[in-house]
């Protein structure tokens, strides 16, 4: 199988998918970072292509950032600035041609993450 990566943003605060979240993905090389794409979640908390199809796919180092605190100011969760949470850095490795699937449980005061299916 072709290696691609998808993610997925729930906010479990609210109970519901993160509709309108922007996602950035780069690949990572020890401090430098190259922007590979940016993206919006869709009403189901995902972006509607994966956010590294087959044909970009390269094992390596990635980093999504999510720009929570946009997110979060916009559906009333920001409480007062600066935000605890504002931008959230993940960055993960891709060694196999697999699916990756690296989502974010959102809160306005924590986050978690794994390597779903």
């Amino acid at each position: 199988m072709p290696g691609f990566l998808t993610t997925h943003v729930l906010d479990t605060a609210r109970g519901c998918p993160a509709e309108g979240l922007r996602i950035v993905l780069y690949r990572a090389a020890g401090t430098s970072h190259r922007k590979i794409t940016e993206m919006i979640t869709n009403i189901d908390g995902r972006t509607d292509t994966p956010i590294l199809p087959h044909d970009a796919f390269n094992p390596g180092t990635y980093e999504l950032i999510f720009h929570a605190g946009d997110y979060l100011r916009a559906t009333g969760q920001s409480g007062a600035e600066p935000l605890f949470l504002d931008q959230v850095p993940i960055r993960f490795g891709m060694a196999l041609e697999d699916h990756y699937h690296v989502p974010l449980l959102l809160s306005p005061y924590g986050y978690a993450t794994y390597r779903g299916s």
